[in-house]
Order: structure tokens, then sequence, then C-alpha cells
């Protein structure tokens, strides 16, 4: 919905509103309707308000208690808003605007930073307490939302993404080694709450935390997945309940919305089942689907599967095709405006898509987290079938690298243990009390997925003013969803309980498909234009003087990139090459 920022001073001076202004610009596509500044001693705030909830000056932000003496900065949406607000007046509240910014507001006000646990949506907030000058920050459960904050000595600042952080200078951008690591056996997901730069965390999702003014940091957990299956149901009982769920889930996405809300249409079940879904739920969205050139290997669109979703749903349809001639040349652009680097090649597409969103509808329902949560990728299957200890069962099928290919991969300088294998183990043990392939679900679906396709889709639409809803990450459906036991979500090779749930609501084709990546097959299988771009990037003077990878690794990946792909089937090529691009797009 927007784009926060703000600066606490720890030195006895006041908040740097010029370094907040500088942080403003660089999060204006996050909000382009309005933005608002604010600043109490050593507390500076900025925000760049894209207008969902009271369209009015009624909803602009930083929002000011001056009677209590509460600042605020909100990006996101509160669905139980209302039922929040009509309990907040019970006790005495007074609104003047009809938005879910006052309520998070009031609802401090009466139960102090444990009021957070009764919001549900997805959101990142900070909240100033003028009278014991103390700061708040907030994140959801899910991490659907960005927060990043500065570590180290100095002024705390924190924004919606690390571009804007880098904005307000200052910010040691030396490589944390650990993070790195991650970066390139994860396929870009660097678990909170390290980022690749030293000086920059990220809120770790479903935690706040308190800063008083004197920098001193106290985090807190106000939730936790739970794995633990429930087998007292009958297996014919879960659908019924699912379906319940995400029915909510849905209806209550398109309904806490002062403007028109579509649908991304991927042609996979996920997105088509939303369809389906909120047309129950007595709502005809616009339904958008993009595609790309085919390559040899591979479709570059999925037209033919969701045309017949749109078709039986009579929704106003918006299909759009994109040359690899524009692919290329928009490169640059989007990875500028990537929070932190991403590796999947739908990152691309899904910006190039929201810029044709945007100009229709300015809120949009997405399937991710439906893989995730109900077991859709290849890859669970073949991890439950594998004997072994839990990393033995987890690394093969998902580490893009091996430890010793990763320690060939960078120079002298960046090389160590292999924290990655350690961090999944603890991981995996700290997922709850479920089976083998439950936690896998829990762990991805509470701290992989955060920094995969979640960041991807809030970052890539949020670039054109674009807020973008995932129901499958709706916390009540998650947790309902984890107490399904493994073997039903994983029948059917996969997302069996959705399967049974979208029978009868969408075309069999969509259901009993082959699954679909949203692909951009010109960033998988790299030649010809595509090749020669990476090369440049990997061979220019400043990617030789950051001394990071390997020569002799770059070169054979350039010299066979149709040989060297991730067991997730990602390009390395691309890996390298849209990291380098994306530090040079941030001028590091």
């Amino acid at each position: 919905m927007c784009g926060i920022c703000g600066w606490l001073e720890t030195g006895g001076r006041d908040g740097n509103l010029t370094a907040v202004r500088r942080m403003m610009s660089r999060l204006e596509r996050r909000g382009p309707d309005h933005e608002g500044s604010f600043s109490d001693g050593p507390l500076a705030f900025g925000h760049r308000r894209l207008s969902i909830l009271d369209l009015s000056f009624h909803g602009h932000q930083p929002m000011i208690d001056r009677e209590r003496g509460l600042a605020i900065v909100f990006n996101g949406t509160i669905y139980n808003h209302p039922q929040l607000r009509e309990e907040l007046q019970s006790l005495g509240h007074r609104f003047a605007s009809t938005g879910d910014t006052e309520v998070i507001l009031a609802a401090f006000r009466e139960w102090g930073p444990d009021g957070v646990s009764r919001l549900d949506g997805m959101f990142a907030f900070a909240i100033w307490d003028m009278r014991d000058e103390s700061l708040f920050l907030f994140r959801d459960r899910q991490g659907i939302k960005p927060l990043y904050h500065t570590v180290g000595d100095g002024p705390l600042r924190f924004a919606s993404s690390i571009p804007a952080l880098l904005a307000a200078g200052n910010v040691d951008t030396d490589f944390d080694p650990t993070a790195l690591h991650h970066q390139f056996t994860l396929h870009a997901v660097v678990p909170a709450p390290r980022t690749i730069f030293r000086g920059v965390n990220k809120l770790p999702p479903g935690h706040w935390m308190r800063v008083d003014r004197n920098g001193n940091r106290t985090l807190n957990r106000y939730w936790a997945i739970d794995t633990a299956e429930d087998h007292d149901v009958p297996a014919d009982e879960w659908p019924d309940l699912i379906h319940e769920h995400l029915l909510d889930a849905v209806r209550k996405r398109l309904a806490i919305s002062d403007v028109p809300v579509g649908v991304l249409l991927s042609g996979g079940l996920d997105s088509s089942l939303i369809v389906a879904l909120a047309h129950e739920a007595g709502v005809t969205p616009k339904t958008f689907t993009i595609g790309f050139e085919d390559q040899p290997e591979e479709k570059g669109s999925e037209f033919e599967y969701a045309d017949p979703v749109a078709e039986r749903y009579q929704t106003e349809h918006f299909r759009f095709h994109v040359p690899n001639e524009q692919v290329l040349t928009r490169l640059p652009e989007a990875v500028r405006e990537m929070n932190e680097p991403m590796f999947g090649q739908d990152a691309v597409a899904f910006y190039l898509l929201s810029e044709q969103v945007a100009r229709e509808v300015k809120v949009v329902l997405s399937g991710q987290g439906a893989d995730e949560v109900f077991g859709g990728y290849f890859w669970y299957p073949k991890m439950a079938e594998t004997e072994g200890s839990d990393l033995e069962r987890f690394a093969p099928y998902y580490f893009d690298r091996s430890h010793e290919e990763l320690m060939a991969m960078v120079t002298e300088r960046f090389r160590g243990p292999d924290v990655t294998s350690e961090r999944v183990k603890q991981g995996l043990a700290g997922a709850g009390r479920g089976s083998f392939a439950n936690r896998v679900l829990g762990f991805d679906a509470s701290t992989l997925i955060v920094d995969d396709p979640v960041k991807r889709v809030d970052n890539m639409t949020m670039a054109w003013g674009l807020e973008a809803r995932v129901p499958f990450l709706d916390t009540g459906l998650v947790e309902a969803a984890m107490r399904v036991p493994a073997e039903y979500k994983l029948a059917q090779g996969g997302k069996g309980i959705l399967k049974r749930i979208a029978r009868g609501r969408i075309p069999d084709a969509v259901i009993d498909r082959p699954k679909g990546y949203f692909p951009v097959p010109a960033l998988k299988f790299v030649r010809g234009p595509f090749l020669e771009f990476m090369r440049e990037i990997l061979t220019s003077d400043t990617a030789r003087a950051r001394g990071l990878f390997e020569p002799a690794y770059v070169e054979k990946l350039l010299a066979e990139p149709d040989r060297h792909f991730t067991r997730l089937q990602g390009a390395k090529i691309w890996h390298l090459a849209v990291f380098e691009l994306w530090l040079q797009e941030q001028g590091i």
C-alpha cells in the first residue's frame, strides 16, 4: 500500500529529515499518491502513500495521536479493521478516518505492542511513542510486507527497501559472508534478519522490535508456525474445511478496498482457483495474463490455460505479450527496483506485467504461497521419499550449489564454513512437531518463501504503485493447512487438497496440466543477446574490481550456459549476472 521510512538519532541530535526525504524519494513508486513527513526530537518519519482505503486526506500519513503522543507510518492492509474499530469504539476510542491506519494507532494506545497479535493482514509499520521516546517496528506473520533497518553504530534508519536505506547514506555495504552463502545456495533466499550487507538487517516475520533513544533494541516474537498434523479429522472433511478458509481469505481481500480489485491470472491452478472463489464470493474481477516468446525448450506463455478460466467466469480479461527485445531492454530497470538481488526469472515478468495492470486497477490478488503451503513443487515428494537426516533429505533437491562448488565460485576472501546447511538444519528442527514433510512445508512457508516469491511479488508490483494481496498466505488458512497431514497435501503429485477443491470449479485441463512456473524462457536458456548482455556485466571493470567471483568459474558458465543449471532448473549464469547487475544499479 505504501512506502515507509524513518530515522532515530541516538547521539542527542534531532532526527535527520533531509535524509528521510531522500529515502522518501526512492520510495515514490511504492506510494505515488501522497507524501508526508513528521519529526519529534530524535525521530523523523517519512511516508509515501498508495491510496487504497479512505481516499480522503484523513488517510494521509504520518498519522498523529497528539492526545496520547503517538505517531505512525504504516504499509499494508488490515483486513479485520472494521471489527477492531467497533471493539475500540466500545472502549471509548473516537475515529476521524474510515481507514485502517488510525485503527492500528488506537489498538496500540489501548493494548500496547501486544495489540499486533489482534491484527489480521499484511503490514509493516513503525510507531513513535513521544512520552518515553521509544520506537516500535512491526512486521506481519508471513513477512508479506518488507521492513529493513540499519545495524551497527550511529542512528537507526528503517525503510521499505534497501535502495531507500542506501539513499540515506553511510550504510555499511560490506558483504556478510553468511548471507552470501545463503544467497547462492537457497536461490536468493537470505533468511531474516540477515541481508547481503553487514550494515542492513530485516525485521523477521511475526516479530516486533522496540528501540529506545539510546539505541538499545529488544526483539520480540508474537507468532510462530505450528506444523503438528491433526490425524483425527477424516480425510474427506479436509477439502471442505480448507475451502471455507480459502473462500474467507479471498472474500475479505476483495471486500477491504475502496478501489476495484483484479486478479493476476497466470493460467495455473492457484490463480485460476482465486478467480473461481471470487465468483463464489459474488465478485467478477478483471483478470490479467502475460506471455513471453517461446524458446525451443519451453513455451513462454500460458494463455491457453488462462483464457478458458476468464471465459468461464466472464471476466474482463487482459492479455499482454512481451517480445524478447523488450525484456532485454527493460532488464536493468527491473533489477534496479529490486529490494534485494532476486534470482527468480519471474521477477522480471511481474515487473512488466504490473506496469500494464496498474493502468487498470490499484489492487490485485495473486496466487503466491499455494505451492509452499500445500506442497505443489516437485521437490517436496522427492524429499519425503528420501531416507536420511533432515539435511540429507532436503539439500539434494533444493540447494542451488554444493558448498564445494560455492567455494570454487567465490574468491578466497569470501570463503568460509557451510553456514547454509547449519541454518537449514536449525530451521527444520525448529519448524514444529509435524512429520518431516510437514516441517519442510512449515519452514518454507515461514522462512524461505518470505525471501523468494513473496518478496518478489510485493516488490515488483509496488514498483508500479500496485498492491498485491496473497490469499494463500492468510494466517488462518496457513494455520489450518499446517494441520492437514502432509500426505493429503502431497497427493496427486502435489496440492492434492487444492485440486479436490478446484475440481468442477475450473477446467480439468488447468488442474491436470504440468506444473507451470510463470516462465521467461530467455532468462533460463541464456543465449544470443542475453548471453552477451550477461557477459558484459560479469566481465566489466566494476565486476572485476569487486573481486567476488572467481574468473575461471565465470568463464566456465559463459562458455556453456546451457550446461549449468541449478537443481531447481535455474540458469547459474543468470544468478551471477543479476547479482552483479543489482549491485551496479545501486551504485555499489
